[in-house]
């Protein structure tokens, strides 16, 4: 049986961190939405055995057991005892190791697939819960709609549609290890974000508010190694966008911005040093 699955791409509205825990893991508070630029990915299972392909457009991810979709497909083959091998094919849209995402959602898209394929009934909460053991994110994408995510990254409560805005979406030449950021989180330095303010904007559908509120605390810790993050920053709030800045680890860098005409700005004057550029929408 063959399924297609549509893996959409993150951004961080807000992203915090109160704590870490005994096990090393981070106390997440977060405020994320999905937005239309994804992954496609194709799934097929083959009943005569029980290996696990993965194949994609790309040749920067591994397509092994290091692959996130590969540990999806290894995960609820193992959890739910599943005799039939799985093929995976991801065609890639979301740009690689940016912060947005993509292997995360590939990884949900995944395990939504398989759950219909193999009828095993299982509620997103429960395969955002099986998604942690693969990657904080994943949880989110398992939903992949605007929502405040806290916890580990497991607790995903779903929130309205974001108020018209256009998106830009600009990653920098440069790719950021996110174990390597979070290593070097201080705590006792991190300015941290009035996200109860930001919920109380997004169920208002205050866009003014919103781009008041946003923020992410790791953003100085990478662009102390990567200035071109600041650099794009400033020059998407130069050119017109209502609020910009870093998603996840990074190097992403995205400004909202309330007019179409706007965006289109903002993209245009960044596309020629930036080569990977998109105007995205917000997801439902």
């Amino acid at each position: 049986m063959q399924i297609v699955e549509k893996a959409a791409a993150k951004i961080n509205l807000s992203l915090d961190t109160p704590f870490d825990h005994p096990d090393g893991l981070q106390e997440w508070e977060m405020v994320m939405t999905a937005v239309d630029l994804a992954d496609y990915v194709t799934i097929n299972t083959t009943p005569n055995n029980t290996n696990i392909e993965v194949k994609t457009d790309t040749g920067f991810l591994p397509n092994d057991r290091r692959n996130l979709a590969f540990q999806a497909a290894k995960l609820l083959q193992m959890e739910y005892q599943i005799n039939e091998g799985v093929q995976i094919q991801i065609e890639k849209h979301i740009p690689v190791a940016a912060g947005l995402g993509g292997g995360s959602s590939d990884a949900a898209a995944v395990l939504r697939g398989l759950n219909k394929i193999w009828k095993l009934g299982l509620s997103a909460a429960k395969l955002a819960e099986l998604g942690l053991q693969i990657d904080a994110d994943v949880p989110f994408c398992v939903y992949s709609t605007t929502a405040y995510v806290h916890g580990k990254g497991e607790v995903i409560e779903p929130l309205p549609k974001l108020p018209s805005v256009w998106i830009v979406i600009a990653k920098p030449n440069v790719s950021v290890s996110t174990p390597s950021i979070l290593r070097q989180i201080d705590y006792a330095q991190l300015d941290h974000i009035d996200t109860t303010a930001l919920l109380a904007a997004v169920s208002a559908q205050d866009c003014p508010a919103i781009c008041e509120n946003m923020g992410n605390v790791l953003e100085p810790i990478t662009a102390q190694h990567y200035p071109q993050i600041l650099q794009l920053k400033n020059s998407m709030l130069k050119f017109g966008a209502d609020a910009a800045q870093m998603s996840g680890t990074g190097p992403t860098v995205f400004g909202i911005c309330t007019k179409a005409s706007r965006a289109q700005r903002v993209y245009n004057s960044i596309k020629g040093f930036c080569k990977e550029a998109y105007v995205v929408r917000p997801l439902g």
